[in-house]
């Protein structure tokens, strides 16, 4: 199931990326939509909120005036609201799916993934509570199913459903009730989300300003096109016979029709539990490398892997034995073994002599000198014919190992972010390649979340450690097509090395006879 998963996100990433370009690709910003859907409907409920009346006859009256007699603001906040709240449980739902489905959920990314799963039950319990408070025949099923689900635990009193027996039996007090409940869980539930990003660095709350626009937009369109409506108003008098339900948020109520609470508490609790356990069952996913280890005599407290790690697992403390500096300190419960402070460490640098060749923190079987030695052995055999390229890849992006030829040497990584700038620098200074490719998952898709946006920067001289500008560019790519994009990339590296023969056919007729 997991496999089949991921190939339909990584077709849909591909069509999502053509259509959106990948910086506006909402499958790869899928948090980050959520916490915006979130707004527009607190936003909106707010609004909603000033004209409603908290009573049996004025909910739905309201609510009408509200949709009718200002469509033109009221009537659109509405169908925002309503909307909104849709999109946020669908891309709540897709997050779930995709984070499992690219094995994103275990080690020390537990945290999360359980912490979430409250918040599927905050998030179903605040969008069916604002069913209610709309009182037409929809609120009226969903309000009688949903007190006899509740009635089946033991821990209720008084039994919820004798509030609707008929229309004399409901109370202007259960609006206000409900209205605090509305206003109370979507609370809650902010501060979930919060909570359930409280181990990630740099966190994204927001999409990127063009998606935010074009769904804004979007939504619009849909709000104007086919705004949202009530049914007829409930009246308990009348037993409902035919509903429309709205099925991102009420699928569970036809199960509660028909199979009844007891079985339905099963489902949805077995569920629950079973995504809750998730991360500890056994797996065929290779075991985490070891932990990132941090050599005091080489860590000069520069702070570089503490600005980049993902998940903050670097931390900073005073220094073993060296005075008035710090040295980086690494929390084994966070740390995922990525390589990206490696890569930012700057005494990761080839041109040292190579019994000097230590850094303030490495990967244990991944060392800065193990990969300078299996860069140099990978590069010595490669034929002079054809341009030579050095292909560093990531371990969850293109497959590259299969890449390697006669000219083409690759080494795969845990994260593309690894590999140090100076490297780059080291392989064509010392014409041990005429190209480097780094490659690795799609942009905006980090595995590792900031890996290849890290290593974007460190490129640009926008982040440290740069590389540097004596480093021509026309002889580096950098590749982010992840493993869909395994074919392209090869298509890539055959039409760079024919880029390098052009340039250098280009460079020889240039040259001074003689």
């Amino acid at each position: 199931m997991k496999a089949l998963l991921k190939k339909g996100f990584h077709q849909a990433d591909r069509l999502f990326s053509n259509v959106f370009t990948p910086q506006w690709n909402p499958l790869y910003q899928l948090g980050a939509l959520s916490f915006f859907y979130f707004w527009i409907v607190a936003i909106t409920g707010v609004y909603l909120f000033i004209f409603f009346e908290t009573s049996i006859h004025g909910a739905y009256a309201s609510i009408e005036r509200i949709t009718h007699e200002q469509w033109f603001v009221g009537g659109v906040m509405r169908s925002f609201h309503r909307y909104a709240s849709a999109a946020m449980g669908i891309s709540v739902t897709l997050h779930l799916l995709r984070e499992y489905a690219m094995d994103r959920y275990s080690g020390p990314r537990w945290f999360s993934w359980v912490t979430g799963i409250p918040l599927l039950w905050l998030l179903f319990a605040a969008a069916i509570g604002g069913y209610w408070l709309v009182w037409d025949q929809q609120a009226q099923y969903i309000a009688i199913l949903t007190a006899e689900f509740l009635d089946w635990l033991p821990i209720m009193v008084d039994p919820m459903a004798s509030n609707f027996l008929n229309e004399s039996t409901l109370s202007n007090r259960l609006f206000s009730l409900l209205v605090f409940l509305h206003i109370g869980i979507p609370l809650a539930l902010l501060l979930g989300m919060f909570i359930h990003i409280k181990r990630i660095s740099a966190a994204r709350t927001n999409p990127a300003k063009g998606l935010a626009a074009g769904t804004l937009l979007a939504m619009l369109a849909v709000s104007l096109w086919k705004p949202a409506l009530s049914q007829a108003p409930a009246n308990l008098d009348r037993a409902v016979t035919e509903v429309g339900l709205d099925w991102v948020f009420l699928n569970t109520y036809p199960l509660i029709d028909s199979w009844g609470p007891g079985q339905t508490w099963a489902l949805l609790v077995g569920l629950s539990c079973l995504l809750t356990i998730v991360p500890w069952l056994p797996s065929r996913r290779p075991e985490q490398t070891p932990i990132a280890v941090v050599d005091p005599e080489n860590c000069n407290g520069c702070g570089w892997c503490l600005a980049d790690c993902p998940y903050e697992a670097v931390t900073m403390k005073e220094h073993d034995f060296k005075s008035g500096h710090q040295q980086s300190v690494v929390d084994p419960d966070l740390c995922l073994s990525c390589g990206i402070c490696a890569g930012a460490c700057p005494s990761s640098s080839p041109f040292r002599h190579v019994d000097e060749l230590t850094t303030g923190i490495s990967i244990p079987g991944f060392h800065i000198k193990e990969l300078l030695s299996l860069t140099e052995n990978k590069l010595a055999v490669l034929a002079t014919g054809a341009p030579r390229i050095m292909l560093y890849g990531c371990d969850h992006g293109s497959v590259v190992e299969p890449m390697a030829s006669d000219s083409v040497a690759a080494i795969s990584m845990p994260c593309s972010a690894l590999v140090p700038p100076a490297f780059v620098d080291y392989v064509l200074r010392k014409n041990l390649a005429d190209g480097v490719v780094i490659s690795g998952c799609c942009e905006g898709d980090c595995h590792y979340r900031l890996g290849n946006s890290w290593l974007e920067q460190r490129f640009s001289q926008e982040r440290m450690p740069i590389l540097r500008t004596r480093v021509p560019r026309e002889r580096v790519r950098l590749r982010w097509l992840g493993e869909q994009g395994t074919a392209q990339l090869r298509e890539e590296i055959d039409a760079f090395q024919r880029d390098l023969t052009a340039e250098t056919v280009v460079t020889l007729q240039e040259a001074p006879n003689g």
